[in-house]
């Protein structure tokens, strides 16, 4: 009980931290009387002594997924890399709203020695609030070993919501590379790719083959990728080829 007790505590401080309610001093004031365990998650009684606690249901923002395009050697040696973000930001607006409304459980008695439980929402008054487009640079640090694919998150980045928290923020590393060829007509062909490209691998790109003839269709362009590796490696680089790869 003591342990549910606590993360329901660790919930109604978030719900009730002034960041989210500017200017609300009736949530800074329970924010501060659970910040200092004056207030604990409450209890309603019920005949035959037992107890029934109320956990409130948080609501959880959309969380962000955000390819990262990284090289091997990104991958091999571990570093950090630069992105740029864009997300809403809740800020206060003019005007008040209801806010923090929760189902509180009380009994009315309807007869001698009868009584009837009742459920009825309770809502408080806030600060009203909007939505603003931000921008900002992460720093997405990239481990030494990393796969293609490997996501890093970022706890509570993600799009916020009313009352609720935050989503997370997920960033794919993603191993790729970046190439275009001039076709015979002069028009670019991209042929790059995100993810691994293994040797003597062949892809199809639709419609960029030959024309067919007496028509205005073309056939498709098979493209085989040679991927040179190193003449010589140290025993140090093949061990750590081999950690990156198993």
């Amino acid at each position: 009980m003591s342990r549910s007790k606590e993360r329901i505590g660790r919930k109604l401080a978030l719900k009730y931290h002034p960041d989210k309610n500017p200017g609300n001093e009736e949530a800074n004031k329970r924010f501060a009387d659970i910040s200092n365990g004056k207030s604990s998650p409450p209890l309603f009684l019920f005949f035959g002594g037992g107890t029934m606690e109320e956990e409130e249901r948080i609501v959880k923002g959309d969380d962000v997924i955000v390819e990262l395009e990284v090289t091997l050697e990104n991958l091999y040696m571990g570093g950090a890399l630069k992105v740029w973000r864009e997300k809403n930001i809740l800020k206060p607006a003019p005007g008040r709203r209801r806010c923090n409304c929760r189902n509180e459980v009380y009994h009315r008695q309807i007869g001698p020695g009868m009584f009837q439980q009742m459920t009825e929402q309770v809502c408080e008054q806030c600060q009203n609030i909007k939505y603003e487009r931000e921008g900002y640079t992460l720093t997405v640090d990239i481990d030494k070993g990393m796969q293609d694919g490997q996501e890093v998150v970022f706890y509570e980045d993600g799009e916020p919501i009313v009352d609720g928290e935050p989503g997370d923020l997920k960033v794919e590393a993603l191993v790729g590379f970046e190439k275009t060829f001039q076709h015979l007509d002069d028009h670019s062909v991209d042929i790059g790719f995100k993810g691994i490209t293994k040797p003597k691998e062949v892809r199809k790109f639709k419609g960029e083959g030959m024309p067919l003839h007496l028509s205005k269709k073309k056939g498709d362009l098979y493209v085989t990728y040679d991927v040179l590796f190193p003449t010589s490696l140290t025993e140090d680089h093949k061990s750590k080829f081999k950690q990156l790869l198993d």
